[in-house]
């Protein structure tokens, strides 16, 4: 049997499918673009006119047709740069607010934890052995009299804010 030597695909063009899939990809990341708030948005290196598209895209929420031709157009705008650089900020954004978002409801488990169960005062203790336990005994006893008089919770936010201090100071934060 005869061998039929085939081109590399190195030599071929991308195909059409592997073409739309990218502009695809760079339009969702100019979506995402979109959504920054300002501040945010200016801490990115961009070229004028896609930092322009991209706030037009901003006033244009609630015109929908208008709002996806102009996505389209940043994604067009977006074929002439570097995305990656890019793309690779807005996942570091998103990873650190995943992160703090886990570090609040861990906080908020604690806060929790120790209204409702008086043994959870020790284990956080072993935590956070510089935590002062008379200011966290205070604040709990009195949310829980705030809870019983049912008047607004004060002292369970103030509680809340001491644990956020108490993880924030000490050497173990990722705990």
């Amino acid at each position: 049997m005869e061998q039929i030597d085939l081109p590399d695909n190195e030599n071929r063009p991308p195909s059409k499918s592997a073409l739309k899939r990218q502009m695809e990809e760079l339009q969702q990341l100019g979506k995402e673009m979109v959504a920054l708030p300002k501040e945010k948005l200016k801490r990115l290196d961009l070229p004028e006119n896609l930092r322009t598209a991209i706030e037009t895209a901003q006033r244009l929420q609630n015109a929908r047709s208008g709002l996806r031709r102009q996505l389209q157009y940043i994604g067009r705008l977006m074929r002439d740069i570097d995305a990656q650089p890019v793309a690779h900020q807005m996942r570091n954004w998103e990873a650190h607010h995943t992160e703090e978002n886990a570090r609040f409801h861990e906080l908020e488990r604690w806060r929790d934890r120790l209204l409702t169960d008086e043994n959870s005062l020790q284990a956080f203790l072993q935590l956070y052995p510089a935590a002062d336990i008379q200011a966290l005994r205070t604040l709990i006893r009195n949310a829980h009299k705030e809870s019983e008089a049912q008047r607004p919770p004060k002292s369970t936010r103030a509680l809340f804010k001491l644990l956020r201090e108490i993880s924030e100071a000490s050497p173990n934060a990722d705990d």
